[in-house]
């Protein structure tokens, strides 16, 4: 079966995610008598958007400067200032609202479905795909792409079958079959590297603290020749550490991690708020004028979770149940440096990535930002996680896929629209 073949436009999207998706849906809109039609590799399109947010589908954040929110892009944020602007979050929110999905903003900025349930997401996308007449095919996946002469392009499907487009879009995140098709058509694909995940650590400071949580802290990787700084709530947890000031760091730095085989130290300061000038001077004042309280009485840092303030005061040498007054110099410096700089041996990455986010793709500077049409060859276009962007936690790798979905979705819809139906 040859698509396209019967004198209609045609285009054909690589990848039922939420790039995939908002794309077909986008160019059905803009040219309602194209053909468009959706591949996914897999027996059920949307995988990843309905187990995304712990399965309450964080749709994006509302934060609708673009200004501040490429700042969540640790790559992609100058390519993407420009075209979130023309569709962001805002947009996003209008769009799901339009049809029918009630949405709602958590304290943290997230934006999830009233019903936290990521089914009222897939079932919107799903119903949008038929009322419109995308074409899903499940279990469908390209084995090769070629530009004809003239125009357009011929996939070869896996089953055998044929497939003329005169637009094409590659939206299948990290898969390396997809990006692969990207690479056949001279594009430089980056090598992906896990991005946002947790940190193993072994440490008797945190040996059997697992759950405890603090949170506010300011973390620092050193990995390599380079460094990285967040802050954020820290948990420890079986294997070290987690939370978000931990993903940050590991989004950041996820080529340097990966490049220094996942090592490195982590320095944390567990209470940002006060200076070590200021630790200093509050214990000094413990030690002078409130001589018969114990460390256990008055921890310096009283925020931090108690078995934790234990652990800490037991590896500067000291015990909680020591007076104040008994304090030496010797003894305070040590427990001022586990405070506020406190080093632990980053010995690999977690068991599990939190957002399931890879940190690689097809090169940005090959992509024509306005449109994420190809500099290389007109007519196919990238979007989503195939690019090379990726972000933090809290609905910003989803943006990416709405946004670059939505972009690469009008600028084919314009071409198959245009194309004469003869030609």
């Amino acid at each position: 079966m040859r698509g396209g073949s019967r004198g209609v436009a045609s285009f054909v999207v690589l990848g039922g995610g939420a790039a995939g998706f908002f794309g077909a849906l986008r160019a059905k809109e803009i040219a309602p008598g194209a053909e468009v039609i959706l591949l996914e590799a897999t027996a059920s399109p949307l995988q990843k958007v309905r187990i995304s947010g712990g399965g309450r589908c964080n749709v994006t954040h509302h934060l609708f400067d673009p200004a501040q929110l490429v700042t969540r892009y640790p790559r992609g944020a100058k390519e993407l200032r420009g075209a979130l602007s023309r569709f962001g979050p805002r947009e996003t929110m209008q769009w799901f609202e339009a049809r029918g999905v009630k949405l709602k903003t958590e304290e943290d900025g997230r934006v999830f479905p009233a019903s936290d349930d990521s089914a009222t997401i897939v079932d919107c996308l799903l119903r949008e795909a038929e009322k419109l007449g995308v074409e899903v095919r499940t279990k469908a996946m390209a084995r090769s792409l070629a530009r004809r002469e003239g125009g357009g392009f011929t996939l070869a499907l896996k089953d055998g079958a044929t497939l003329d487009a005169d637009a094409v879009l590659l939206a299948s995140g990290s898969n390396p079959q997809g990006l692969a098709l990207a690479a056949s058509l001279g594009h430089t694909v980056v090598p992906g590297v896990p991005s946002l995940f947790t940190f193993e650590a072994q440490d008797p400071r945190i040996e059997g603290l697992a759950g405890v949580a603090v949170e506010k802290v300011r973390a620092k990787a050193l990995v390599g020749s380079e460094s990285f700084e967040q802050e954020g709530p820290l948990l420890i947890t079986h294997w070290g550490f987690s939370a978000h000031a931990v993903l940050r760091l590991s989004a950041w730095g996820a080529r340097a991690f990966h490049d220094a085989g996942y090592r490195g130290t982590l320095v944390v300061d567990w209470a940002p708020e006060t200076s070590e000038a200021g630790l200093r001077a509050q214990a000094l004042a413990l030690r002078s004028g409130d001589a018969r309280a114990t460390l256990k009485q008055k921890p310096l840092a009283p925020a931090l979770p108690r078995r934790l303030w234990e652990r800490l005061v037991a590896a500067a040498g000291g015990d909680v149940e020591l007076r104040w007054s008994d304090v030496p110099n010797r003894g305070l410096e040590a427990l001022l440096a586990e405070i506020k700089r406190g080093r632990f041996e980053i010995r690999g990455k977690g068991p599990f990535r939190e957002e399931f986010v890879t940190a690689g793709g097809v090169a940005r500077r090959e992509i024509d930002w306005r449109t994420m049409e190809s500099r290389l060859a007109p007519g196919f276009h990238v979007a989503g996680e195939a690019l090379d962007v990726d972000a933090l936690t809290g609905g910003f790798n989803l943006q990416n896929a709405w946004t670059t979905g939505w972009l690469a979705g009008t600028h084919a819809g314009e071409i198959v629209g245009n194309r004469s139906s003869f030609s």
